[in-house]
């Protein structure tokens, strides 16, 4: 008769001698609701906005304001913007990350990497937490964790680490652990961004002026310590080194701003106002931050930020798409994944077996390549 677990621990599955003791990247994205109803939207975003990375006040006071006045009445007007953008395969920010790790996975395998890829959300279905279970399940015993977002902040990539300390507070059996806290300037990375830029304007021409715009976080996140703003700009200054640009063709501008706090600046869209209304008529905007068009990018950007530059005198706006599923981003993601993979086996054998470590070790000796 099975005991009984009465710990907090959970129970591990079962093990077989010779089972693969394997190694996995685990992609990790933002999330999104299920689907663009109010209902979804108010889960998802009660599941977010009560993230203390996200929202930096007193628990009580923002518990209040949270279910109190935003609960209440933003969802609504959010689902109608996720409608906006949402594809008969669901929602873009699922679609592309699910292509992503699907991608990396091949490319990894493709070079000899035996490597298994999952994505994951930190919000709503596909949790991380979800997502490392089955992992543990297939025996998995290695795990990168590859956040989506090139640019270190409390509030995402910490975030994504604190989901994972989560789930590993109820396992008993831990398997070995690596996080990959940035790669904002990483050569493979901003080769990605100006290829892809490049494309777009071989297609539509050069703008008059480039705007990279980020996610915006608040103000007080700097103050505090959080790398966020110096990466931001990090990225932009060697992404306009590749392209070529000279100091009056590009800006850095912070986006999505919630509450009436002040946020990191100069935001975007009374940046693309004031650029309209001095006199620059053609405008690209991109979003390095985001590697997988969404709701801030398709809907915030190519939808309200195009309206407010040409209704303030601007006459051609193009929103430049994210990195999504470009070669030379996997390629680049591949690259990232295979730095922190270092010196874990990635040629698929159990190392976890004594008669297969003893095996491998006598062979390494005799000079075979790892």
């Amino acid at each position: 008769m099975p005991q009984k677990n009465n710990s907090r621990f959970g129970t591990e599955p079962p093990y077989h001698h010779g089972q693969g003791g394997g190694v996995a990247v685990l992609y990790c994205n933002l999330g999104t609701p299920d689907s663009p109803s109010p209902k979804d939207v108010r889960r998802y975003l009660a599941e977010f906005l009560s993230d203390p990375r996200v929202v930096e006040i007193p628990r009580l006071l923002w518990w209040c304001i949270l279910h109190g006045i935003i609960l209440r009445f933003r969802p609504r007007a959010s689902a109608r913007k996720y409608a906006s953008i949402w594809t008969d395969q669901g929602s873009p920010l699922a679609l592309w990350t699910r292509q992503q790790a699907q991608a990396l996975q091949q490319r990894l395998r493709g070079a000899g990497k035996q490597v298994t890829v999952l994505h994951a959300m930190r919000y709503g279905q596909d949790s991380i937490a979800q997502q490392l279970d089955v992992l543990k399940a297939q025996g998995i015993q290695r795990v990168l964790v590859l956040p989506a977002y090139p640019q270190y902040s409390g509030t995402t990539t910490a975030s994504v680490f604190d989901a994972v300390y989560s789930w590993a507070h109820r396992i008993r059996s831990l398997p070995e652990m690596r996080f990959v806290n940035r790669y904002h300037d990483h050569p493979a990375y901003i080769a990605a961004l100006a290829a892809s830029i490049r494309k777009r304007w071989a297609l539509s021409g050069r703008p008059d002026r480039l705007l990279m715009s980020f996610h915006g976080v608040p103000l007080r996140t700097l103050q505090l310590g959080d790398p966020y703003h110096c990466e931001c700009h990090k990225t932009a200054r060697l992404l306009a080194q590749a392209l070529g640009l000279k100091k009056d063709e590009w800006g850095v501008s912070f986006q999505s701003r919630l509450g009436r706090a002040q946020w990191l600046q100069p935001y975007t869209e009374p940046t693309l106002v004031q650029w309209a209304q001095t006199g620059v008529r053609k405008v690209h905007v991109v979003c390095p931050g985001f590697t997988a068009d969404c709701l801030e990018t398709l809907e915030e950007i190519a939808m309200e930020a195009r309206h407010a530059f040409l209704d303030a005198g601007g006459t051609e706006f193009h929103y430049l798409p994210c990195l999504n599923d470009e070669d030379q981003w996997i390629d680049a993601l591949a690259d990232i994944a295979a730095l922190h993979l270092q010196g874990w086996p990635l040629d698929g054998a159990d190392t976890s077996d004594p008669a297969a470590l003893e095996s491998r070790s006598l062979a390494l000796a005799m000079g075979a390549p790892d």
